[in-house]
C-alpha cells in the first residue's frame, strides 16, 4: 500500500512538473524570427509592477500633493486615448491591463523587405497571461463578436496548425483606432493609394499573438509548435550581447540589430533627381554610413534593472575597436580619469568632465566631412581662411587651425550653480562655466577672439579686467531676436587658469573659478554618497563621468514651470494642447514632493568590443 502511495505521489509530481512546463512561455529571443530588426520585451510584468510600485518615480506621481495635476492629465489621456478605444474594441482597457502577467514584447522585422519596396516592417505583439488564460479567451471572444456585429468580415487562417483571426484595416483605420489623424497627401503629389493591413491574432496557451504579417506568424508558430525555422537566439551578435549585456537579468531592455538594419538602409537608391539643380552636393546612403562609421554597428541595446539601493540603465553599442571610425571613433574615449578636480564647488548642481582629445578628434571630424562631402570640408575650410585673412591684417603670423584646433587638450570640463534669483529668467539661465585643456591659453584666447568678431560687431574700447592676477575678456554676443525685436546677450567671459581656458557669461561663476585656484573651497566630490554612487557605474576612470543634483534641478523646473504658465512666449515651446493636459498651476509646492528626489551619475567609456554608457539612480535616502 506504501508502495502504491508513492507511486501515486512521484506520478502526480511528475504531471504537475510536466504540466508546467508546457505552460512555460518561451524568451522572446526564442520566439521572434531571426531577421528581427529591434525589439523591446519586459520578461516579467508581475516583477515589473512590484518594482514600480516602490519606485521613486511612481511614488512621486501618486503621492497625494500631485493629485490634482494627476487626476487632470490622466483624465485628458483616458477622454483622447482611452475612451475612444474602448469604444471601438468594446473593451474596458482594464479587461487587457490585468492581462499584464508575464512576458510583453513589442518587435520589429524586416518581414521579406529588400529596403527598396513598398514591404512594411513586421510588427507583433506577444503578451503572456500565465494564469489568466481563461480571461484572455473571453476577451478575444468578445473583441472578435464586437468586430462581426459591426459588419467587419473576419476570417481563419491555420498555421502550423494554429487558428489565426484575420482582419483588414485600412491604413486610416488602423489610425484612427490610435487616435491619429489622417495623412494628409503631399501637394502637387498623386496620394499613394491605401495598403490594406492584414492583423493576425490567436492565443497559444497563455501566449497572446498580435502581428501584421503571415510570414511573421508563420515563424513564431514554428517556434511555439517545434518548428525549425531560425531564431533571433541564434543570431551570432545577439547570443553575444546576451552574454555580456543581459546576464544579469533586467527589469526590462531593448536591442537594435544594427546589421540588419544598416544593410537595408544601404541598399535604399537616391531619391534624388540627378538632373535637377541642388543647393547641396548629392549624398548616398552608403558613403554617409561609412564616412560617419554607423554603417559598422553591430548591434546597440538598453538594459535598466531595479534594485533595493537604485535603478540602473545600461546602453551599449557593439562595434569592435578597429572597425570604428567616424562619430564612432571620435566617442571612443580613453580610460583616463574623469573625477571632479578639487577646484569644482560642493554646491555644483550639474558637472560632467570629458577626457576627449580635441586634436585628433578635429581630425577625426575633418575626415568624416571629406568622406561624407568634399563640398561641406570646403565650406568649412572657407570660414576658416576668412577668419585667418581678417585676423592676419593686424597679425600676419596668426593662423587659425594653429591657434585654436591645434592647442586644443583631452580634458572638457562643464559645470552648472543653482539660479541666484528666483526671476523667471534668472532660474532659466543658472550660472554655467565651460573649462578647456591647452597648453597655450593665450593663443586659444586670441582665436576665440577672432572669431567672436566674425559673429558680432566687437567695441576696441573695451580692454581685458584684470582678477586675481587673471585676465578677464569680454566678446560681444550677437543680440537674441524676440517678438519684441532684438534682445542684448550678455557678453561671453574668456579667462584662463590651472591649465583650462574658460567661457561663461556669469561674471560670478567665473571669478568663483579663478579665486579656487588660490583659496580653498569644499569640493563636489565631497558630496556625500557621490563616491557610493560612482563606484556603481564603473567609477569615475572611464573618460567620461557625469553628475545631476536631481533634487536642486527638479526644484528649478518646478519653479520654471508654475511661473512660465502665465507667461506665453516663455511657455511657446511647449505646444498649447499639451499645456491643456499638463496644467501647470496645478503642482504643488516643491518642498512636498522633494524627497522623491535625490542625484544621478553616469559614465561613458570604450572597451575592445564596444561602447557603453551606464546611469545610476540612487534611492533618495529620506525614503528608506
Amino acid at each position: 500500500m506504501i508502495t502504491n502511495l508513492l507511486r501515486l505521489a512521484f506520478g502526480g509530481v511528475f504531471l504537475t512538473t510536466a504540466a508546467l512546463l508546457h505552460a512555460a512561455i518561451a524568451p522572446a529571443e526564442n520566439l521572434l524570427p531571426a531577421d528581427t530588426i529591434a525589439f523591446f520585451t519586459v520578461p516579467d510584468c508581475n516583477a515589473l509592477r512590484a518594482a514600480s510600485k516602490v519606485s521613486p518615480q511612481l511614488m512621486f506621481w501618486n503621492d497625494p500633493a500631485m493629485k490634482p495635476f494627476h487626476d487632470k492629465f490622466m483624465g485628458k489621456v483616458t477622454e483622447k486615448y482611452i475612451a475612444p478605444l474602448e469604444k471601438d474594441l468594446g473593451l474596458k482597457a482594464d479587461d487587457f491591463t490585468a492581462l499584464l502577467q508575464g512576458q510583453f514584447t513589442v518587435a520589429a522585422t524586416v518581414n521579406g523587405s529588400n529596403g527598396h519596396d513598398d514591404v512594411p516592417p513586421g510588427v507583433v505583439v506577444l503578451l503572456d497571461v500565465k494564469d489568466k488564460s481563461l480571461q484572455l479567451k473571453t476577451n478575444l471572444a468578445t473583441l472578435t463578436k464586437k468586430m462581426t456585429d459591426s459588419g467587419r468580415a473576419l476570417r481563419t487562417e491555420k498555421i502550423r496548425g494554429l487558428a489565426f483571426t484575420v482582419v483588414t484595416l485600412s491604413t486610416n483605420e488602423l489610425s484612427s483606432l490610435f487616435g491619429q489623424k489622417t495623412p494628409v497627401s503631399e501637394i502637387g503629389k498623386e496620394p499613394k493609394p491605401e495598403q490594406p493591413v492584414n492583423i493576425y491574432f490567436t492565443q497559444y496557451e497563455s501566449l497572446l499573438i498580435a502581428a501584421n504579417s503571415s510570414k511573421l506568424v508563420d515563424a513564431i508558430a514554428a517556434h511555439l509548435t517545434g518548428g525549425s525555422v531560425p531564431a533571433l537566439a541564434d543570431d551570432a551578435n545577439f547570443a553575444a550581447d546576451k552574454l555580456s549585456q543581459f546576464r544579469t537579468p533586467p527589469t526590462y531592455y531593448g536591442w537594435f540589430n544594427g546589421k540588419v538594419f544598416f544593410n537595408l538602409v544601404s541598399q535604399t537608391p537616391d531619391s534624388s533627381d540627378s538632373d535637377s539643380p541642388a543647393m547641396m552636393p548629392k549624398m548616398s546612403v552608403t558613403k554617409m554610413l561609412g564616412a560617419t562609421g554607423l554603417g559598422s554597428i553591430k548591434s546597440a541595446s538598453f538594459a535598466i534593472r531595479d534594485a533595493s539601493d537604485g535603478s540602473t540603465a545600461d546602453v551599449h553599442i557593439s562595434v569592435p575597436a578597429d572597425d570604428r571610425s567616424g562619430i564612432l571613433k571620435i566617442i571612443s574615449l580613453p580610460a583616463k580619469d574623469a573625477s571632479a578636480p578639487a577646484f569644482v564647488p560642493a554646491d555644483a548642481i550639474k558637472y560632467t568632465r570629458i577626457r576627449l582629445d580635441g586634436k585628433q578628434a578635429w581630425d577625426d571630424l575633418q575626415k568624416m566631412f571629406a568622406g561624407i562631402s568634399p563640398q561641406a570640408l570646403a565650406g568649412v575650410n572657407s570660414v576658416v581662411d576668412m577668419a585667418n585673412a581678417s585676423a592676419q591684417q593686424k597679425d600676419p603670423s596668426f593662423d587659425l587651425r594653429k591657434n585654436l584646433f591645434g592647442n586644443l587638450g583631452d580634458d572638457l570640463i562643464t559645470y552648472a550653480k543653482a539660479p541666484i534669483g528666483d526671476s523667471l529668467k534668472e532660474m532659466a539661465n543658472p550660472p554655467d562655466i565651460i573649462l578647456l585643456a591647452t597648453p597655450k591659453p593665450d593663443e586659444m584666447i586670441q582665436a576665440v577672439k577672432v572669431l567672436g568678431a566674425l559673429i558680432a560687431t566687437q567695441d576696441s574700447a573695451v580692454q581685458p579686467r584684470d582678477f586675481h592676477g587673471h585676465k578677464i575678456h569680454s566678446i560681444a554676443l550677437r543680440a537674441k531676436r524676440t517678438a519684441n525685436g532684438n534682445e542684448p546677450q550678455p557678453p561671453l567671459l574668456v579667462s584662463s587658469a590651472s591649465g583650462y581656458i574658460a567661457f561663461t557669461t556669469d561674471a560670478g561663476i567665473m571669478e568663483e573659478f579663478l579665486r579656487s585656484a588660490d583659496a580653498n573651497v569644499k569640493p563636489l566630490r565631497e558630496t556625500a554618497g557621490l563616491s557610493e554612487a560612482a563606484a556603481r557605474v564603473g567609477g569615475t576612470s572611464t573618460g567620461l563621468f557625469s553628475y545631476q543634483n536631481q533634487r536642486e534641478g527638479m526644484r528649478i523646473s518646478f519653479k520654471l514651470f508654475k511661473d512660465a504658465v502665465t507667461l506665453d512666449p516663455a511657455m511657446r515651446a511647449i505646444p498649447q494642447e499639451f499645456r491643456e493636459w499638463a496644467d501647470f498651476t496645478l503642482l504643488p509646492d516643491y518642498d512636498k514632493v522633494s524627497k522623491y528626489f535625490y542625484m544621478s551619475v553616469f559614465t561613458a567609456g570604450a572597451t575592445a568590443d564596444g561602447l557603453t554608457l551606464r546611469v545610476f539612480t540612487p534611492r533618495p535616502p529620506q525614503l528608506n
